[in-house]
């Protein structure tokens, strides 16, 4: 079992480190996506650790996909305002275990996630 985990780490991390910017990116938002929804499970089961730890995951997501904006192009700022608020939003789920904010980010991720996804298909980027 162990060589099967040891194995697995070694393909993530490789898929990592060879992954082109744009595959990194989406790779952040699916991060992203599928810690809010660990947290959605623990907050409804009552596991505030297991909420808190995912949601901070998913926040320091978003943390780095904000500092990353290239600001010279005017669709940065645009994205630098709605990673804010996702942002706000988990940060209140976070404090008030509030599964509400916490699927209203996660709707957002969705929409960024699915929107960089076409970005990627119509430019023919992997």
């Amino acid at each position: 079992m162990a060589q099967l985990r040891n194995a697995a780490q070694m393909y993530q991390t490789n898929s990592v480190k060879t992954a082109s910017p744009a595959r990194l990116t989406l790779m952040l938002y699916d991060g992203a996506v599928k810690f809010c929804n660990i947290a959605i499970e623990g907050i409804e089961e009552g596991n505030i650790q297991k909420a808190n730890d995912n949601l901070i995951k998913a926040e320091k997501i978003i943390v780095e996909l904000r500092v990353t904006l290239d600001m010279k192009y005017p669709v940065a700022k645009e994205f630098d305002t709605v990673y804010d608020y996702i942002y706000r939003r988990l940060v209140e789920a976070n404090m008030k275990k509030d599964k509400e904010a916490l699927k209203d980010a996660l709707k957002h991720i969705k929409t960024m996630r699915d929107t960089w996804k076409e970005v990627m298909r119509i430019n023919n980027v992997s």
